[in-house]
């Protein structure tokens, strides 16, 4: 039997780059407990605890494989899985991805966390592209610059392709 946390681990850790997009209601950051090699099981607990204790009701995850949903299971988080993929697959994972964050927006008590492996450009073009996909805003470069302001990350190529992407398939939820 494993002892109960104490102090401020049992407050848990603030997911790394953790941003707000929608203020208490979505937030963005990379995937809990790290990427890659960096991903550490105990950090992913913590930054879990953290989640639940702030209110998190729902996880969307961006990542190409199944990492991690047996961990918000245990943590009682509700998630979906939309792998983004392929330049090809672009048009159907982001439609999926837009219709699940809206659905979940659109009810008042929830508060979701959108991840992909690193907090990267693939996800900030995601967020960039759910601007235009809402309608907050209408063109792509306006929600490139917003996005960039907004998680102080530059969006690259592959980031503004995903824009483009949601732009030329003239994905829309308003």
């Amino acid at each position: 039997m494993t002892a109960p946390l104490r102090g401020r681990w049992a407050q848990g850790l603030e997911p790394r780059g953790f941003c707000w997009i929608v203020t208490e209601r979505l937030a963005a950051s990379e995937r809990p407990g790290g990427f890659a090699r960096n991903h550490r099981k105990v950090r992913r607990q913590e930054e879990l605890i953290w989640l639940v204790g702030h209110g998190f009701t729902k996880i969307l995850s961006l990542l190409e494989s199944p990492h991690n949903l047996h961990a918000y299971d245990e943590a009682s988080i509700g998630y979906e899985h939309i792998p983004l993929g392929r330049h090809d697959e672009w048009p159907e994972s982001l439609r999926a991805t837009y219709v699940t964050l809206a659905s979940w927006l659109a009810t008042p008590n929830e508060r979701v966390l959108i991840h992909h492996e690193e907090f990267g450009e693939r996800l900030v073009g995601v967020l960039a592209g759910y601007l235009i996909y809402t309608g907050v805003l209408l063109e792509g470069p306006h929600a490139i610059v917003a996005m960039e302001k907004m998680t102080g990350r530059e969006l690259g190529s592959v980031g503004r392709e995903i824009v483009a992407t949601v732009v030329d398939e003239q994905l829309r939820g308003y």
